[in-house]
């Protein structure tokens, strides 16, 4: 018998999920944050934020900044490209795709 735990449900993005090909701005419904992203096509970032919301947690992103939060870690820039295919998990509150296509997944 399994355990229907919503906990679980919602810190894998079953409560939502987006998708886009442009380079405008991405960003999760209120009170949420983009949890995952699936590169649907080979793709870059122009910016990928990460929340700030969970202060324990550090995770990749597009700005100098972002990447002294996790020592040894370079930011990501648009020369950077991900495979089609490719699942990259953290917190995001803001994404813009220089190129691609992606399926992002919602959670708290």
């Amino acid at each position: 018998m399994g355990i229907n735990s919503t906990e679980v449900s919602y810190g894998f993005g079953q409560i939502g999920s987006g998708f886009t090909d442009t380079t405008g701005a991405l960003r999760p419904p209120s009170g949420k944050v983009i949890i995952a992203i699936q590169f649907v096509s080979d793709s870059s970032f122009n910016l990928l934020n990460p929340s700030t919301a969970d202060a324990g947690g550090r995770y990749i992103g597009t700005r100098a900044q972002d990447s002294e939060l996790q020592p040894g870690s370079l930011e990501i820039d648009s020369g950077n490209t991900f495979g089609a295919g490719t699942v990259i998990f953290g917190r995001w509150d803001d994404i813009r795709l220089a190129t691609g296509s992606i399926i992002v997944y919602y959670g708290y």
